[in-house]
């Protein structure tokens, strides 16, 4: 029991390492005093560029997978493991070394999966391109992917463990992308256009 809580400290604790933090202080920037306001990587593409939303991508998913690794190798049971991916994301979006303001905890999340549960990051990413290519909507994209993760774990059989931690990603992911459905409903959600490469594909054609 100690050794369980003290690798879901240390997960949350990897988790408020927010790497879009990290890499502006370097840089001498607090991106969460621009765009959005959120420390994730969409909002550092936006206003740092894509080589900083790249660095800031691979420390939020590296901490993830650290903190699945670490879980999985001192504790040996697949419950912990996945409360200390569960505790990495929370450390994501509160992190207690940055203010309790972070991100929204997506990039964490993937970065467990990819430890414990490679096989679902597969379909999540399909789903998640699909919308994006078509709406254009990250925030929108990443709830759907995450929604997705039940639908795959009932699908497949997954044990009680896994489907509760589908339920439970779900419902996180759902609940730290309010500001976007939010502002989906009242028609003032960023989009980009860019991304939209199935809906300029197979949009109407004028006649």
């Amino acid at each position: 029991m100690i050794t369980a809580l003290v690798l879901i400290l240390a997960a949350y604790l990897l988790g408020s390492l927010s790497g879009s933090l990290l890499l502006g202080r370097l840089r001498g920037v607090d991106i969460r005093t621009q765009g959005s306001g959120n420390a994730g990587g969409t909002n550092a593409l936006r206003t740092q560029g894509w080589r900083f939303a790249l660095g800031t991508v691979l420390v939020d998913v590296g901490k993830g997978a650290l903190a699945a690794w670490l879980a999985r190798r001192f504790a040996g049971d697949a419950g912990v493991a996945y409360l200390a991916v569960l505790a990495a994301v929370a450390g994501h979006v509160w992190p207690v070394f940055h203010g309790f303001r972070g991100g929204k905890g997506a990039g964490t999340l993937v970065g467990g999966l990819l430890v414990l549960w490679p096989l679902a990051v597969l379909p999540l990413l399909a789903v998640w391109l699909l919308c994006l290519t078509i709406t254009g909507y990250v925030g929108l994209a990443t709830i759907l992917a995450a929604a997705a993760l039940p639908a795959f774990a009932f699908a497949i059989g997954a044990d009680g463990t896994r489907l509760a931690f589908a339920l439970a990603v779900a419902a996180f992911i759902a609940f730290t992308h309010r500001a976007n459905l939010a502002r989906l409903r009242a028609g003032n959600e960023h989009r980009f256009e860019r991304a939209r490469v199935l809906a300029r594909l197979f949009g109407k054609r004028p006649a």
